[in-house]
């Protein structure tokens, strides 16, 4: 990409974008370019519209509204050519509900994962509703045992934002604190030194514990924060402080959890109970 690849880089820093999302929407132009085999600037509209249509052929349409918004970014931004993604239209991607372990599942998954400091940062992950990278990214200062709160520093939307710290939890930190003895700043250190734990060895470890404790279901860490979620909502949460904990910038991002939660259901009371009584008057 040369030049073009420069600029884009710049482009990303300047919108303070995630490092994450900044890798993938880097992969995603530079594939686009090899795809084609010609500079971007000789490229156009109907070239996005195939390369797009390809991908659908391929790929998830999830996976698909990421090349579109990388290629978007590329465009609009970087070669000042917003005309030329203007019109085409974003894949609808299809909204599952994801599966929810039960309580019993989480405590079984949990004692299947061999490393002490991946099962620790996975309790977290849980316990915290932590995005995997946030657990992975805690630092040593940020946990307070005297308030019981976690700080969880530049979440998504490089929000910060405070979590409760379970008592089981900062147990389970204390067990791992004596045996590991990390240095500051990272609670959970990587293998190159000053670096934090990737999120990506803790998935490999996870990938494991579910084989070993008989989970069927799907099961990843962000699985972790979907339970910390409806067992919250199951248990009488108020679901404005859920979305508090989770750092939704939308309580519709929240109120997912609402439909797969089968205690939040069970609690809401027909209609046709209120017939005939004096709660029921409203209706006429």
């Amino acid at each position: 990409m040369g030049k073009t690849r420069d600029r884009m880089t710049a482009d990303l820093e300047l919108g303070n974008y995630s490092k994450h999302t900044r890798d993938a929407y880097l992969r995603i132009a530079k594939a686009f370019i090899k795809y084609y085999r010609r500079p971007a600037d000789e490229l156009g509209e109907q070239d996005v519209r195939a390369y797009l249509l390809n991908r659908l052929d391929v790929v998830q349409p999830a996976t698909v509204a990421v090349d579109h918004a990388a290629l978007k970014f590329l465009f609009d931004v970087t070669l000042n050519r917003p005309e030329v993604v203007a019109r085409i239209p974003w894949p609808k991607v299809p909204k599952s509900l994801p599966d929810i372990l039960s309580g019993s599942e989480v405590v079984a998954l949990l004692e299947a994962v061999e490393s002490l400091k991946h099962r620790t940062i996975l309790t977290a992950a849980y316990g915290a509703g932590l995005r995997i990278n946030e657990a992975c990214s805690l630092g040593i200062d940020d946990v307070d045992s005297k308030r019981m709160l976690i700080k969880v520093r530049k979440g998504k939307g490089k929000k910060d934002r405070y979590v409760m710290l379970a008592q089981n939890l900062l147990i389970g930190l204390r067990t791992y604190y004596r045996a590991a003895r990390p240095k500051r700043p990272w609670l959970f250190p990587g293998a190159k030194a000053g670096a934090r734990i990737t999120a990506e060895a803790v998935r490999k470890d996870l990938r494991k514990a579910i084989a070993q404790a008989g989970v069927t279901k799907r099961v990843t860490p962000h699985t972790l924060r979907h339970a910390f979620a409806t067992h919250l909502l199951e248990t009488g949460a108020d679901i404005r402080t859920v979305q508090a904990l989770l750092g939704h910038a939308s309580i519709r991002s929240t109120q997912r959890y609402t439909q797969v939660s089968a205690a939040h259901v069970a609690r809401t009371k027909s209609p046709l109970d209120r017939l005939g009584t004096q709660d029921g008057a409203v209706l006429g």
